[in-house]
């Protein structure tokens, strides 16, 4: 009998991150994968991102509505619940023999909660890491509901042992986002600088800049500073739109602002268009997870912004930076002075999915694994 897997996904950012893995556990005989979406991935303005789990070929078991109906902390806890309420009746629907998250979205502590009380285990992705915001707190909220951790570096599974977790349910695997990531790469730099009216021979930024939940109301004057330093260096920039927390519709306004010929800006850009400009781009500036996770496999400088990705373990290519324009152009300078180059990627080795795939396979789920406690 095949063992039921039933993924939650509530942005791009993650099912990207776990799509090549989702397909390698469809692929086994032994296993039967679905899809849940939620979150930014049914509203319009986040690009309908739901379409690509259905393009991937991967059962959508359910789409469950929870938007975002303002930017702000209490908007994103009434769309916890709007998903916790949702997902219930679906896990109560679908009885899969395991829930996976990834992360630590509010989608994702809801799914935990939600499969916790229906009594299907919970395997948790990227548990143990460290960044300082809310997304901490959340992500180690999610790994005490869980109980199996497919972490991605020896310190993340440190960090769940000393938090209490079970050392035989705690498993590096790696990160599932690095999987296949150097044959992703489809487009050339001249191609991709082409699609845009750019000029491939000038320096080219990937931004990404997402709000910090605590520090909402700064969220405008920190993009603002970012750009005020694109613009002194005269620097062409590729950007995508920040995510749906609060202090994100802030930082839109000024992305909107700077709409140029010299200033692309995109709601959405598929993974693989995403990881080429990852692998083009003379630098990547901003605060995603992306920079500090998935760059260094491409060698691409990262100046990271802020305190977002604060406490993340790190490689070689990454310049950090505070707020100031100050600052941040020296960061920029450092990093284009540094150059591309190959560096060893903390993260992974980019063969998680074949991990993942035979865990998924073999970790016992009797029902005494419902009966979690610490491990003191």
């Amino acid at each position: 009998m095949k063992r039921r897997v039933l993924y939650v996904s509530g942005t791009r950012a993650d099912f990207g991150l776990m799509r090549a893995t989702l397909l390698r556990l469809s692929a086994c005989d032994q296993l039967e994968v679905s899809v849940v979406a939620t979150g930014p991935h049914l509203m319009a303005d986040y690009g309908m991102t739901v379409e690509e789990i259905r393009d991937s070929g991967l059962r959508l078991a359910a789409c469950v509505d929870a938007p975002v109906t303002a930017s702000s902390g209490g908007a994103m806890a009434k769309a916890i619940a709007a998903s916790l309420a949702g997902l219930v009746d679906v896990i109560e629907r679908e009885r899969p023999d395991v829930v996976m998250l990834l992360g630590d979205r509010g989608e994702m502590l809801a799914a935990a909660i939600a499969a916790v009380h229906v009594g299907v285990p919970v395997v948790h992705l990227h548990g143990g890491e460290r960044s300082g915001t809310v997304d901490e707190p959340v992500r180690h909220a999610i790994s005490k509901l869980a109980h199996y951790h497919f972490v991605a570096t020896p310190g993340s599974r440190e960090r769940l042992l000393r938090m209490g977790e079970s050392a035989d349910r705690v498993f590096v695997t790696g990160a599932p986002g690095l999987d296949g990531l150097a044959e992703s790469v489809r487009w050339s730099r001249e191609q991709l600088a082409a699609d845009e009216g750019f000029d491939s021979a000038r320096q080219i930024a990937l931004m990404v800049f997402h709000p910090v939940v605590q520090d909402a109301a700064e969220a405008s004057g920190q993009a603002a500073a970012i750009l005020q330093v694109m613009r002194d260096l005269n620097l062409q920039v590729i950007c995508l739109r920040p995510n749906s927390d609060a202090g994100g519709a802030a930082i839109m306004g000024q992305l909107l602002r700077e709409r140029s010929r010299r200033f692309r800006l995109h709601t959405h850009l598929p993974r693989e268009k995403f990881l080429a400009w990852m692998s083009a781009a003379d630098f990547m500036i901003g605060n995603s997870s992306s920079g500090i996770i998935e760059a260094p496999t491409f060698g691409t400088p990262v100046v990271n912004v802020g305190d977002r990705q604060a406490m993340r373990e790190r490689c070689a290519n990454i310049v950090d930076t505070d707020y100031t324009p100050a600052s941040i152009r020296a960061a920029v300078c450092r990093a284009l002075e540094r150059g591309r180059r190959a560096t060893y990627n903390v993260y992974g080795d980019g063969r998680a999915g074949e991990r993942i795939v035979a865990l998924i396979r073999s970790i016992p789920l009797e029902a005494g694994l419902l009966k979690k406690t610490n491990a003191y």
